[in-house]
């Protein structure tokens, strides 16, 4: 029996991507593979833990076989990663598989299974590790009243970035206002590049004064969902040219928060 479906795929965010090129840096990309459909996100330049925020439809998918099997068993999703490059083809960086979450037409979209919440899906390089993806997958049934009777799209388009599909409310993390300080930088005579979800900034060491405010940065409140921030140290070269010397990454900032004290619950203790 065939059954019509449309895909939902909610790309969100990678993680820890390892370097495909010279610069200790990827131009990202993920190919979404479903059934006999694929597409692709955007490609993000220079980075290692881009943030695609970015929805991709899958419509007039077919199915053969009985209701309950699409709903407990579906198709798997396979999402694999490139590095884009300006000259001959991308390189493949990593590999992942995913089920989504099924609703057949007579089905509710309502909690606790919609709408579906993102979760993270370890990437493969062959037998290795390769980064994360931060993702969420829905498979809805067209009914007979067609993809008019499907949940609505939660969102207008992101018409800066093209006719692209942000992830929805509802699945998109809520995002509180962050940023970085750099105290010190060590030793004197190289650069230092500092990466943190989109945004990046480059400095000489030696240059800074004892405190140098990084640029803000809009982060979920979901500290599990941060993206880890990334150090790249460069040598600087005759003519402009920079060779990179190495790379680290902070995986976790949660130790380095500051969170402001409660003014209110200060007051209270105080008048208590």
């Amino acid at each position: 029996e065939k059954q019509v479906f449309q895909l939902r795929a909610h790309m969100y965010q990678a993680r820890s991507l390892f370097a495909a090129d010279s610069s200790g840096l990827s131009d990202p990309f993920a190919r979404v593979f479903f059934i006999s459909q694929s597409q692709c996100t955007e490609v993000l330049n220079e980075t290692l833990c881009p943030t695609w925020d970015q929805l991709l439809v899958f419509d007039n998918v077919e199915l053969y076989g009985e209701a309950h099997e699409m709903r407990d068993d579906p198709p798997i999703i396979v999402i694999e990663i490139y590095d884009q490059d300006t000259v001959g083809k991308a390189d493949f960086m990593g590999r992942t598989f995913a089920k989504p979450v099924v609703k057949m037409s007579d089905e509710q979209y309502c909690p606790p299974r919609f709408p579906p919440q993102l979760e993270y899906y370890q990437i493969y390089r062959g037998n290795s590790t390769a980064g994360d993806l931060l993702a969420a997958f829905e498979l809805l049934q067209i009914g007979p009243g067609g993809k008019s009777d499907l949940p609505p799209i939660d969102g207008p388009m992101d018409m800066d970035r093209g006719p692209i599909l942000p992830v929805p409310l509802g699945i998109r993390p809520v995002l509180s206002k962050y940023r970085v300080e750099v105290i010190a930088l060590e030793p004197l005579g190289l650069m230092f590049s500092i990466m943190w979800g989109r945004t990046a900034s480059l400095w000489e060491s030696g240059a800074l004064d004892n405190q140098h405010t990084f640029a803000s940065q809009d982060l979920p409140e979901n500290e599990l969902l941060h993206p880890p921030l990334n150090i790249r140290v460069v040598d600087c070269r005759a003519f402009g040219r920079y060779t990179l010397v190495g790379s680290h990454a902070v995986s976790s900032l949660r130790k380095f928060i500051y969170r402001p004290p409660d003014k209110k619950a200060q007051y209270w203790n105080m008048t208590g």
